[in-house]
């Protein structure tokens, strides 16, 4: 059976897509907020550098522009450090700038710009570089009149992508980490929400090998219940679709026995009328239909699976010796067995009466003085033997065996099944018949009955290589 991806892997895709997607959006949104916060600190930075310029400005008595005491930090005083100031004086016309910008100068926007008002801008800076500008108005006063100053300070922005690939940088391990711990706790969340399907499989593995009648319902999660409810709806359903079945085969055999006896009257007619060729025709016929019959209503009686008892088998063996003795076949032979008391078999009692029956009946009509049946366990099975001192069977005859339209014995009583059907029988539990030589001379018939469920493995017969039986 072809089979498609497995509902874990399937389960663990959709995680680690889902989990890839959050981890994604997740770092993109880290790094949207590290820089607005890193924007927001530099802004605060670049703030704290206008009030120390706009408190240290000074005009003269001649309207000269300076300052009374220049920022502190080291980057305005190397060129080109990445932090500037400058201070236009509208009203004269003059400048004032950072050591930083060299020869030159902030292309600032000529926005319109009131008295104590913070304009941002990103603009060009030295180099072609790229900066954040906070500017500012300041009115200051002078002999001449009021004087308009924009103070600008600048930053270069590669300072702030700097700040921010390496933060990138720092959260990538970090999301990894805790990618691979939740894909990890996915997997164990999957693998505890497919607990229950898996019981249900089980439980469907033990119906199928006898061991278990219905799926337990308690306990089961709410979500996995309905499919209990079916599974067991189901096998119901199948139970009486088989009882009715058996109960059509058996009325079928009922409808057809009476129209049989009435063609073997009219065989014993067509002999005496010297008609024995169509007689001998009719009578093949008819021998088998009867074969046929008996072997469908063998099968319909079988209770495929393995029995959840454990069925003796020296107590069916003793009442199939007890039979066989009072039979004219029986009565004059040494039918021994030796099997221990305490061993069991988990094949239904009724199966397992009738396989053993048929071959010790088989055994029966063709053994000269001796039947033995005995029984050991290995490592993986239960094996019963039924051994008999008769003439036995060659490699072809055992193929024969199981055929339901031939016969070995064509002169013997009976409709010649009693291989055929134990065949069946023994693979409705999933066991292995072996047809050999008996250490007695005559023919084995070898039952193993597996310990652990195999049901459905249609093993059938197995044949030994040509030899003299």
């Amino acid at each position: 059976m072809k089979t498609g991806r497995s509902l874990r892997s399937r389960l663990l895709a959709y995680a680690a897509i889902v989990l890839a997607t959050a981890l994604l959006v997740t770092g993109i949104g880290l790094s949207a907020l590290f820089s607005r916060h890193i924007e927001r600190r530099i802004g605060q930075e670049l703030d704290t550098h206008l009030s120390q310029l706009t408190g240290s400005l000074r005009l003269d008595a001649n309207s000269n522009l300076s300052l009374n005491r220049e920022p502190v930090d080291p980057r305005f005083q190397a060129v080109f450090g990445g932090l500037y100031w400058q201070v236009d004086d509208e009203t004269a016309a003059s400048q004032l700038k950072s050591r930083s910008l060299w020869d030159t100068y902030l292309d600032i926007p000529g926005d319109v710009l009131r008295p104590g008002e913070t304009h941002v801008h990103d603009t060009t800076g030295p180099q072609g570089s790229r900066v954040l500008v906070h500017e500012t108005l300041v009115l200051l006063s002078a002999p001449d009149g009021d004087h308009r100053l924009r103070v600008a300070v600048a930053i270069d922005r590669a300072e702030i992508s700097a700040l921010e690939t390496g933060f990138a940088r720092d959260l990538a391990p970090v999301l990894a980490i805790l990618g691979g711990v939740l894909l990890l706790g996915f997997l164990l969340q999957i693998g505890e929400g497919l607990k229950p399907v898996h019981r249900v499989l089980s439980g469907v593995t033990a119906i199928r090998n006898g061991t278990l009648r219905r799926l337990k319902a308690d306990g089961v999660p709410r979500e996995v219940a309905p499919l209990v409810e079916e599974v067991n709806a189901l096998l119901d359903a199948q139970d009486q679709a088989i009882s009715r079945a058996r109960d059509r085969a058996a009325n079928l055999a009922h409808g057809l026995k009476t129209p049989l006896s009435a063609l073997v009257s009219d065989v014993e007619r067509l002999r005496a009328r010297g008609e024995a060729d169509i007689a001998d025709d009719i009578s093949e016929l008819t021998g088998r239909m009867r074969r046929h019959i008996q072997r469908e209503l063998a099968r319909a009686r079988l209770r495929h699976g393995r029995s959840q008892d454990q069925t003796p088998v020296k107590l069916i063996v003793d009442g199939i010796i007890r039979a066989l003795k009072r039979t004219p076949e029986g009565e004059n032979l040494d039918l021994a067995c030796t099997v221990e008391a305490d061993l069991t078999v988990p094949v239904d009692p009724d199966d397992l009466n009738e396989l053993i029956g048929n071959l010790a009946e088989n055994a029966v009509r063709f053994a000269s003085t001796r039947v033995l049946i005995d029984a050991e366990t290995t490592m993986d099975a239960v094996v019963i033997r039924i051994v008999d001192d008769g003439p036995g069977l060659d490699h072809a005859a055992a193929t024969q065996a199981i055929n339901p339209d031939l016969r070995i014995d064509q002169t013997g009583a009976g409709a010649g099944l009693g291989l055929a059907i134990s065949g069946d029988i023994v693979d409705s539990f999933g066991g292995k018949l072996d047809l050999g030589t008996s250490p007695l001379g005559g023919l084995e018939a070898r039952i193993s009955v597996p310990l652990t469920p195999t049901a459905g493995s249609h093993s059938g017969l197995h044949y030994p290589a040509p030899n003299s039986h």
